[in-house]
């Protein structure tokens, strides 16, 4: 689990017009810098997660996944949607309510989310030498050159690159004219998916429930004890 920021309790994040979630507040602001700064929601990180499961035959280890990413559970939600999320200690790996998934960019060339980066892409590179049919063996080189056009136009049209993007494009990455079957059915469970907004919505009213709850609970506790004391001002002396 990664472990390079200790003061990293708690971020707010926000929906952009591209329908990615940006961080908008930090904990640890002396750290992070939350321009461009994206989070990757629960849908998207489990679209990632289907998109590696091929790579378990060509050697991905769960400890660089493990180790690249904070992970945050949704604490509340603002009227204008923004969400609050606090970290949890829990292992990505091992945690079982939807969350967040933060990469660990602190040191963006040489930290835990750059190492995944070269991880996926060295296994992504040995899965299409073994899967096509190709006249020359695809190099890693050729990937990085492909990804970094796009992401250099994205930067010339104003547009940050979200970090689901990026690991998606190294996920997905073919040369002109291929495809691949198991690429194809990841991209069918996340469009079988119902949009996030909804969820959070469901999210909203759960939240909601237990406050109402809470404070209905403390309005009984308060009448009880009234009551009680009523009945003790008014019941008779003791002979």
């Amino acid at each position: 689990m990664a472990k390079s920021s200790p003061n990293l309790s708690w971020c707010k994040a926000k929906l952009g017009n591209d329908m990615n979630w940006w961080v908008s507040e930090i904990s640890d602001s002396i750290h992070w810098d939350t321009e461009g700064l994206a989070i990757i929601d629960p849908k998207q990180f489990q679209h990632i997660v289907d998109l590696i499961e091929p790579l378990y035959d060509y050697g991905f280890l769960n400890e660089f996944l493990d180790k690249a990413f904070y992970t945050f559970i949704i604490e509340k939600i603002y009227k204008d949607k923004t969400i609050h999320l606090k970290r949890t200690q829990e292992s990505i790996l091992e945690c079982e309510d939807q969350f967040f998934a933060l990469p660990d960019v602190i040191d963006e060339e040489k930290g835990p989310y750059a190492d995944f980066l070269d991880h996926i892409s060295k296994l992504r590179i040995k899965m299409l030498n073994a899967s096509l049919d190709v006249a020359q063996k695809l190099t890693i080189d050729e990937l990085e050159e492909d990804i970094r056009e796009a992401q250099n136009k994205d930067y010339m049209e104003g547009r940050a690159t979200h970090y689901f993007s990026e690991i998606t494009a190294i996920l997905e990455y073919l040369p002109a004219g291929f495809e691949l079957d198991s690429d194809e059915e990841a991209d069918e469970k996340l469009n079988e998916s119902e949009p996030l907004l909804k969820e959070l919505s469901h999210i909203d009213e759960d939240l909601d429930d237990d406050i109402e709850a809470d404070e209905t609970m403390k309005w009984e506790e308060e009448e009880e004890e009234e009551e009680d004391n009523f009945e003790e001002m008014t019941s008779p002396p003791d002979e």
